[in-house]
């Protein structure tokens, strides 16, 4: 893979592609990237993030896959983690969800990227993740996601701007859409 990601991105990447094929050789479904990770994806790194968020309805199949990889998880005084981290990386891996976005995100729609010779990555549509970067703005939260959105749709002008509208309006109870981008 020739990359325009960082290199402990990239690490990450290539550790995440070798946990979704042990995931997908038991049959089960590979763990979708979301979040940040997914943002970093979109942005060739220009937005960096500090972990991996995962989907996945197979939890604990997805952490023994993780063990399996040499993850482990922190532990000590002052830790709280629900994530796992791999002493090689300076990124952590969490499920934060079993389904992708509620169930509102399009699963035909991932994309597929080839981290080879490790495997496949499956990450969230570029519309579904400016539609919940756009949830989160909605929210009052996290007013740094606008940004976050105009600058992922800048960068991905070929969006399907019908599916990014109809999903930027339910992630954002109607208060959105696509022209506030």
């Amino acid at each position: 893979m020739t990359s325009a990601y960082r290199p402990e991105f990239e690490a990450a990447l290539r550790l995440l592609a070798r946990v979704s094929e042990a995931m997908r050789a038991q049959g089960f479904e590979a763990p979708v990237l979301v979040g940040g990770g997914a943002v970093e994806i979109y942005s060739n790194s220009a937005v960096t993030t500090g972990d991996f968020d995962l989907v996945t309805a197979r939890q604990e199949a997805f952490e023994a896959a993780l063990v399996e990889a040499g993850f482990v998880r922190p532990s000590g005084p002052g830790i709280a983690t629900r994530g796992w981290i791999h002493p090689e990386l300076r990124l952590g891996f969490e499920v934060v969800s079993s389904t992708l976005l509620g169930g509102l995100a399009d699963r035909e729609r991932l994309l597929l990227v080839d981290i080879a010779p490790e495997g496949t990555v499956a990450v969230l549509s570029v519309e579904d993740m400016i539609a919940d970067r756009m949830g989160q703005y909605a929210s009052g939260s996290a007013p740094d996601m606008l940004e976050q959105s105009r600058k992922l749709l800048s960068l991905h002008s070929d969006a399907d701007r019908a599916y990014l509208d109809r999903r930027i309006r339910e992630e954002t109870a109607g208060d959105y859409g696509i022209e506030d981008l």
